[in-house]
C-alpha cells in the first residue's frame, strides 16, 4: 500500500511541474507580444509608451505601433494615420515610359534656304541700301547700286537693237532675234523687266544700276561696303529664309543610339508660352565634335509668321522608345543611400518596403525592372511619410537589412 502511495505522489508532482512550465511559456509569449507593441501619439511621435493612454502634450489617444516588422521593413498604421498621411495605393500595371531627355538647343538658319547675292558685273559699289545683318527684306526691294561700264555697254547694245528692230524689223525678221538676245543679256546680268521697259521707253543710259532682292528673307551677312570695287561674282550679301528653321542640340555618346533621322522631337522656344512644336530630326553628325565628346543633332521645324529668329535658345525633348514595362508614378519611388525602394501594401493597414531596380524615367513615370510584380499594390501618395514614420518608430532604415 505504501508503494502505491509513493507512485501517486510522484505522478502528481510531475503534472504540477509540467503545468507550471506551460504557464511560464504562455507568460513569456504574452510578454514578448507586449514588448513588440508600443503606443505613440500620431501628432507627437516622440511620445512612446508601453501601455495605452493619452498624449501628455495634446491629449490625443495613443495608438498601438508594432515593432515586429523592424527586420522585414514592415510598418503598421492606424486608420487615422492613413487618413492624415493621405496614404493611397495603386495596383502596378504595364505601360510605356518615355525617357524625356531634355537637351539645350539653339535656333539656326536653314542653310538649304540660304541665297548668296553676288555682283552681276565688275564695278564700284555706289550705294548699299542695307548695311546691317538681321534686317528683313522683301522680294524686289533695292539692295545695292553699282557703277559699271560693262552694264553701260550692254544698255547701248539693247537700245541699238531696239532701234534697228523698229526701223527694219518689218523687212527683216532677224532683227527681232537680235533684240531678244540683247534683252536676255540684260536679264542675265540682273536687270528686271521693269528696268528694261523703262530703258526702252526713255532711252536714257545710266552706268549706275540698282539691283533688287531676288527673294524675301533676312540678311545674315553683309560682305561688302560702299565705295568698294568688286569683280563679277563677288559675294555682297547672304539672304536666309525663315519659313522653316533649324534647331541644333548636342548629344552625348550614350544618347545618340536613342534617336535617329526621321524621329520627331518636341521643341520649346524660350520666351514663348505656347505648346512645344514638333520638329523632325534631319541630321545627326556621324562623328563627335573635335575637342569634345558630343555629337550634333539637327531638326527642322516650321516657323509660322517668321516669329522665331536665329540665335534663340530652345529646349529639345527626346521621347523614349521602350516597350510595355512595369511602371509606377515617380512619387512612389524612394531613393536613399541604400538604393531605390517602394512601399507595397501587404495586408490591412500594413505596408512593406521593397528594394527595386529602376529603368527609364519620364517626368511622371518610372520603369521598374525588378523587385515587385504586376498587380502589387504600391503606395503612390505618402510614400515619403511611410519612410519617415518607419525611421521614427523603428529607429532604422527600412532597407538596411536588404541585399543591395
Amino acid at each position: 500500500m505504501k508503494r502505491y502511495l509513493n507512485i501517486f505522489f510522484l505522478l502528481l508532482a510531475l503534472s504540477t511541474v509540467s503545468a507550471c512550465t506551460e504557464q511560464g511559456h504562455e507568460h513569456e509569449e504574452e510578454g514578448a507580444v507586449a514588448d513588440a507593441i508600443t503606443y505613440t501619439c500620431p501628432m507627437h511621435p516622440q511620445i512612446v509608451q508601453h501601455e495605452p493612454g493619452d498624449c501628455p502634450i495634446c491629449g490625443m489617444d495613443l495608438v498601438p505601433v508594432s515593432q515586429s516588422g523592424k527586420d522585414t521593413g514592415e510598418l503598421m498604421l492606424s486608420e487615422s494615420q492613413i487618413a492624415l498621411g493621405n496614404i493611397k495605393v495603386q495596383p502596378v500595371g504595364l505601360g510605356d515610359v518615355g525617357s524625356n531627355t531634355i537637351l539645350t538647343g539653339k535656333l539656326v538658319l536653314d542653310e538649304t534656304q540660304t541665297d548668296v547675292i553676288s555682283s552681276r558685273a565688275q564695278g564700284r559699289l555706289e550705294r548699299m541700301y542695307i548695311k546691317e545683318t538681321g534686317e528683313s527684306v522683301r522680294k524686289g526691294q533695292p539692295l545695292y547700286e553699282i557703277y559699271s561700264e560693262e552694264l553701260l555697254t550692254l544698255q547701248r547694245e539693247y537700245l541699238l537693237a531696239l532701234k534697228q528692230y523698229q526701223e527694219l524689223g518689218d523687212e527683216n525678221p532677224r532683227f527681232a532675234s537680235f533684240l531678244e538676245a540683247a534683252k536676255n543679256k540684260l536679264l542675265l546680268y540682273g536687270l528686271t523687266e521693269a528696268q528694261i521697259r523703262s530703258l526702252a521707253r526713255t532711252g536714257d543710259l545710266d552706268a549706275r544700276v540698282t539691283f533688287v532682292a531676288p527673294s524675301s528673307g533676312v540678311i545674315t551677312d553683309v560682305a561688302a561696303a560702299e565705295g568698294q570695287y568688286v569683280t563679277e561674282g563677288a559675294i555682297l550679301y547672304r539672304l536666309g529664309k525663315l519659313d522653316k528653321i533649324w534647331v541644333e542640340a548636342e548629344l552625348y555618346p550614350q544618347e545618340v543610339a536613342g534617336v535617329q533621322p526621321g524621329d520627331v522631337v518636341q521643341v520649346a522656344v524660350q520666351g514663348f508660352a505656347e505648346e512645344p512644336l514638333p520638329a523632325e530630326v534631319t541630321f545627326i553628325s556621324p562623328e563627335l565634335r573635335p575637342g569634345s565628346q558630343v555629337a550634333t543633332l539637327r531638326a527642322e521645324m516650321p516657323n509660322p509668321d517668321n516669329k522665331y529668329l536665329p540665335g534663340m535658345q530652345a529646349n529639345v525633348s527626346l521621347a523614349g522608345k521602350n516597350g510595355a514595362v512595369l511602371a509606377v508614378p515617380t512619387d512612389a519611388v524612394i531613393r536613399d543611400q541604400n538604393g531605390s525602394h517602394v512601399w507595397v501594401q501587404t495586408g490591412d493597414n500594413t505596408f512593406q518596403a521593397r528594394m527595386v531596380r529602376i529603368g527609364e524615367e519620364s517626368a511622371d513615370r518610372v520603369a521598374i525592372l525588378s523587385g515587385i510584380n504586376e498587380n502589387d499594390k504600391v503606395v503612390t501618395s505618402g510614400a515619403y511619410l511611410l519612410y519617415s514614420e518607419f525611421v521614427l518608430k523603428k529607429g532604422s532604415d527600412p532597407m538596411a537589412g536588404h541585399n543591395h
